[in-house]
């Protein structure tokens, strides 16, 4: 049986868009996983943790034949492969940063994982990217398309813009 997830992506250290790009060949590569659409490279400002560089984010849906956890567990793997090392700050810098924000339409709320992303409907650098892939696809908890979720977010807050 084959799921629909989607992956956001982002880097804020070392090359930046040659680290998204890195995660999405590592995916693409990673048996059960095919790799259906990718976003464009997006230039994000942080949020959070303001005082760091800003990053390159995009995003990926894929078809894969893993579970949420063992897809989860290819994630964290591409991550340290990366280079990613425990943060010492919450939303702070790093090499590589990979989430699932939706698998098919699961609701999930375990101590590991929770779908979908919890804060991806307060995010700019999330729904810009999955705005670029797939605009229609619907919230599971919210009952709102990703374009809905987007312009509610309006002007305010974070930029984003596409990365040249």
């Amino acid at each position: 049986m084959t799921h629909i997830a989607y992956i956001s992506i982002g880097s804020n250290i070392g090359d930046r868009a040659e680290n998204c790009r890195q995660a999405m060949a590592s995916l693409e590569a990673t048996d059960g996983i095919d790799v259906l659409a990718r976003s464009q490279l997006f230039l994000t400002e942080p949020v959070d943790y303001v005082e760091q560089p800003w990053f390159v984010n995009a995003m990926v849906k894929v078809r894969t034949s893993l579970e949420p956890l063992a897809l989860l567990a290819v994630l964290k793997g591409i991550e340290r492969l990366a280079g990613r090392l425990e943060q010492p700050v919450r939303f702070g810098p790093r090499v590589l940063d990979l989430d699932i924000l939706f698998y098919d339409d699961r609701v999930l709320n375990s101590e590991t994982l929770v779908l979908p992303h919890p804060r991806m409907h307060q995010r700019h650098f999330v729904l810009r990217p999955f705005c670029d892939i797939d605009p229609n696809v619907e919230h599971p908890v919210y009952k709102k398309n990703i374009r809905q979720l987007f312009d509610l977010l309006g002007e305010q807050g974070q930029k984003v813009r596409v990365y040249e």
